[in-house]
């Protein structure tokens, strides 16, 4: 293991989630069942779920796919969203 890599994607991921749709929810399902703990337990385990499946995918695009390439499909992508939600909001 990589600690440089470790702490790139615990900042990334870290800063990426905060304010999101995500923690909202997560704000908003504690708030409304008063059960903190198991609130973060079950958001806590779709993370790593979540997560698990973005590396293994992740894993096997990049056997296929140069690096520059999904560097630019993802950014493209994100402008996409973003393009579409502005247009639609």
């Amino acid at each position: 293991m990589n600690l440089n890599v470790i702490l790139t994607a615990f900042a990334a991921l870290f800063f990426a989630e905060l304010g999101d749709k995500t923690q909202l929810a997560v704000l908003t399902l504690t708030a409304s069942t008063k059960q903190p703990l198991s609130v973060f337990v079950g958001a806590s385990l779709a993370l790593i779920l979540v997560t698990g499946l973005g590396t293994l995918v992740g894993e096997g695009v990049a056997r296929f796919v140069p690096t520059h390439l999904i560097s630019k499909m993802a950014a493209a992508l994100f402008i996409g969203i973003g393009v579409w939600m502005f247009v639609k909001g």
